[in-house]
């Protein structure tokens, strides 16, 4: 120890140039760092999702959700099991223990639910992911003196831009209601062509389809075939055929019901300002920086109201400001 101070007193410059180095490295690391609201914790949370469209929360329950917690019993890394049944859709939330390894807990529960050969044909969908850590970095209303539809379709094209900015992947809507296709039979146009609520039903549900009709192997190439004929709105359902005639005339959907979309009955609708709005919200995960994503939207936001006029954008909530607070804390306090 005596050395070094020696050494220090001989060649003062040294210690200037190592306390110079400190600030320089300091200052570079301090530019580095993540920025965010609560502290970088690590995801233990799996969840599994079924899509089973047409069943009550019992059926879906008893068909999927028992099987999958049953498959998954005496798995290791598991600390507890829960799920919620809801009409068409299941989740079922796996919690993995304090020391576990989420990657492999991950695999061993999806090679436990890919073991179950005994789920209903009607199960449309069924995905396992870990949940990520999120925090909410910042929402902001789409309002205006336009209809809501309007509004849905800007909330889209914004959705699109910010999903395309580098650093920002999270991005949610909110605000309205589902949008439905409501197909509305005509009783008297039935008997006139001859035809029941069930040749109907079958017709549109036959036709709306979104299937793979397996592969074709040739010698030089190998061609995947599938039948996409889903529709997404009223008019293109409009004229699908319900009905095929001898003489080649055909009945269309139009022709013995109304078709409309609407908004599901849901009072799930947000207001700014007395009208209505969609909600943006954008989150940033634990390898995103908040401060970042921040400065991104509101200049995004910014752009948007100069070329919007019977549109705008406010914020909402904005966690950075927080977080900006606490940084010149920590800074006048160093």
């Amino acid at each position: 120890m005596q050395s070094i101070v020696k050494y220090f007193i001989k060649y003062a410059i040294s210690g200037n140039v190592i306390l110079a180095l400190v600030l320089i490295f300091g200052f570079f690391g301090l530019q580095s760092l993540r920025r965010t609201f609560f502290p970088e914790v690590p995801s233990r949370i799996i969840s599994i999702q079924a899509v089973y469209p047409g069943s009550s929360p019992e059926e879906i329950e008893e068909s999927v959700v028992l099987k999958i917690e049953d498959n998954l019993k005496g798995t290791s890394g598991i600390d507890r099991v829960t799920s919620i049944s809801n009409e068409n859709l299941a989740t079922v939330t796996v919690e993995i223990k304090q020391n576990a390894d989420i990657d492999l807990v991950l695999q061993d529960v999806k090679n436990a639910v890919d073991r179950i050969t005994s789920f209903p044909t009607g199960l449309e969908s069924l995905d396992v992911y870990k949940k990520e850590a999120l925090s909410r970095a910042m929402s902001f209303a789409i309002h205006g003196e336009v209809d809501l539809h309007t509004l849905k379709a800007a909330a889209r094209d914004v959705e699109r831009d910010l999903l395309a900015i580098d650093g920002i992947s999270k991005v949610a809507l909110s605000g309205f209601p589902d949008e439905e296709i409501v197909i509305s039979i005509k009783e008297d146009q039935l008997a006139t062509f001859g035809l029941t609520m069930q040749q109907v039903t079958t017709a549109v549900a036959g036709n709306n389809i979104e299937i793979t009709g397996g592969t074709v192997i040739g010698q030089n190439e190998e061609l995947k075939i599938r039948s996409s004929n889903k529709s997404y709105y009223a008019k293109d359902l409009e004229t699908l055929v319900v009905k095929a005639n001898a003489d080649g005339s055909v009945v269309r959907l139009s022709d013995v019901a109304s078709v409309e979309d609407r908004w599901a009955e849901v009072p799930n609708m947000s207001f700014y300002n007395g009208r209505s709005s969609v909600t943006i919200d954008v989150s940033n995960t634990n390898d995103e920086d908040l401060l970042f994503i921040a400065g991104a939207l509101k200049d995004y936001i910014e752009v948007f109201n100069s070329e919007h006029d019977v549109m705008q954008a406010n914020i909402t909530k904005d966690a950075s400001t927080t977080v900006t607070q606490r940084i010149d804390l920590l800074v006048n306090n160093g």
